[in-house]
């Protein structure tokens, strides 16, 4: 594929495998994933424990290097770089959101979310106008000068959100940033990560359990044993059902791929 065809998505993964040693043991974490991205696209990867979605999401957001395969991101072959070229990127192209918030407490959620603004190498915004705006975007302009032990899960969710956004990033990588609220905290930081992408146009990936959350989605892939088992228009009932019954199900042989429009 040509410089210019790889542009027209923002993740672009060619033939990525990841092993890891354990031992004398050899685990293969992922084999063989080839994917594309579009921009202001919404991809939600599911899979049982263990499947590698975590690994795969740490290799398109630069935190891992692959064993084999390319990683393509906004159009930068990110694979062979060294780690200050690697910080660039990911200081530039992407933003992070975990299911631990990693915020700093002693800092309010204005200063935690203006910290990158500030140590940006190329400062696009006002550190605090930024955050301000981001904060008001996710509902918290009341929270504005509150820490983090003031404000409730699914807040401090929404602050980290910002805190990743802060930046202008096209590309949102999340893992599991449900994973460690109520029901209705998943709510409202779900419902966040729509409004980001609807009114920011960011390209989300997200790494969940939570078939609420795959179920907004455009698009769903299925990992198990590190291969790509599914890959569904999460807008179709028959294909959504399909992965959710495949969901905590490891790989037997008998599950076959399901093809959306030729993929």
């Amino acid at each position: 594929m040509t410089q210019t065809a790889a542009n027209h998505y923002v993740v672009r993964t060619e033939s990525l495998r990841k092993d890891l040693k354990m031992g004398e043991v050899v685990v293969h974490a992922v084999r063989g994933v080839s994917l594309n991205v579009a921009p202001g696209e919404f991809l939600g990867i599911i899979g049982p424990s263990g499947s590698g979605k975590s690994t795969l999401l740490g290799m398109i957001g630069g935190l891992d290097s692959p064993t084999d395969g390319r990683i393509i991101i906004d159009g930068q072959d990110i694979t062979d770089l060294d780690e200050r070229a690697l910080t660039r990127v990911r200081n530039e192209k992407i933003g992070f959101v975990f299911q631990f918030f990693n915020l700093i407490p002693t800092l309010s959620a204005l200063e935690n979310v203006a910290l990158p603004v500030q140590f940006a190498h190329q400062r696009k915004h006002n550190p605090t106008k930024r955050a301000k705006e981001l904060l008001t975007l996710l509902g918290l302009g009341d929270r504005l000068g509150h820490r983090p032990s003031q404000l409730s899960g699914g807040q401090q969710q929404r602050v980290a959100l910002a805190r990743a956004l802060a930046n202008e990033p096209p590309l949102l990588l999340c893992d599991e940033p449900t994973g460690n609220l109520d029901t209705e905290s998943s709510e409202v930081v779900l419902q966040a990560l729509c409004d980001v992408r609807q009114q920011l146009g960011t390209t989300i990936i997200v790494v969940t359990h939570d078939m609420e959350v795959a179920s907004q989605c455009d698009r769903v892939i299925a990992l198990v044993d590190g291969k790509i088992a599914q890959d569904v228009d999460a807008r179709s009932t028959a294909q959504m059902q399909a992965i959710r019954m495949l969901k905590d199900k490891r790989s037997t042989g008998e599950i076959k791929p399901i093809t959306v429009n030729g993929r």
